[in-house]
């Protein structure tokens, strides 16, 4: 997602929720892909269905996928998303990658949050955690294209605000579909989205930056 009038191109993998038996594709693409962070955005189990597997071990525990290695160090969270800290080891290579996910689980199935609060300040700590690097940063739900098109939505509203450009949603929802088919699913997410957008810019969640710092 490029940003017009400025250097910044985020690069996101929008992705299924890994199942059973794509755990080890989905550790291999994010270490072919030099990702360092995963952004996950359902819960396991969701009205009782499941919507993902558990693609990670539990913490201080580590799991195999090939040959790939996965160890959890660490997890601590709040009511809206919880933090964790691992390391993936390619023993193949005998290399490792530090890397963190961030798991959101204040959205409701079939919904939109009933407050866009705790998603914004959710999307703020995913951009503070991405600063600075250029690799793709790895994003799902379920399917992957529903709440991972209205974060991706998001954070480019909020990096165009920041460059002082104006934001038309509508052309957000169509880059992204270019690219990947059906991104935002439902009007109520596409309408939870624009009612967070107009929230940023009443409540001043991001300002336009000066021109020396879109570099």
């Amino acid at each position: 997602m490029e940003i017009p009038s400025s250097s910044i191109i985020n690069q996101y993998i929008a992705c299924q929720g890994p199942l059973p038996h794509t755990c080890t594709d989905f550790w291999q693409m994010t270490w072919e892909q030099g990702s360092s962070m995963v952004v996950m955005l359902t819960t396991q189990v969701e009205r009782g269905r499941v919507k993902c597997h558990q693609y990670w071990p539990d913490p201080t525990g580590s799991s195999s996928y090939g040959c790939y290695q996965v160890t959890c160090h660490s997890e601590e969270g709040n009511t809206a998303y919880i933090f964790r800290k691992m390391t993936l080891f390619n023993q193949e290579k005998n290399e490792s990658r530090q890397l963190i996910q961030i798991q959101y689980t204040a959205w409701p199935d079939h919904g939109v949050p009933d407050d866009s609060s705790d998603f914004l300040n959710f999307v703020c700590h995913v951009r503070n955690k991405r600063a600075g690097k250029e690799e793709p940063v790895v994003v799902h739900c379920s399917a992957g294209i529903g709440r991972t098109g209205v974060l991706i939505t998001m954070e480019t509203a909020m990096c165009l605000i920041e460059c002082n450009q104006p934001v038309y949603p509508l052309d957000i929802v169509r880059t992204m579909r270019d690219q990947r088919a059906m991104m935002i699913q439902t009007p109520s997410q596409y309408r939870f989205v624009c009612e967070a957008i107009l929230k940023v810019y009443e409540e001043g969640f991001v300002k336009p930056l000066t021109t020396s710092s879109n570099k």
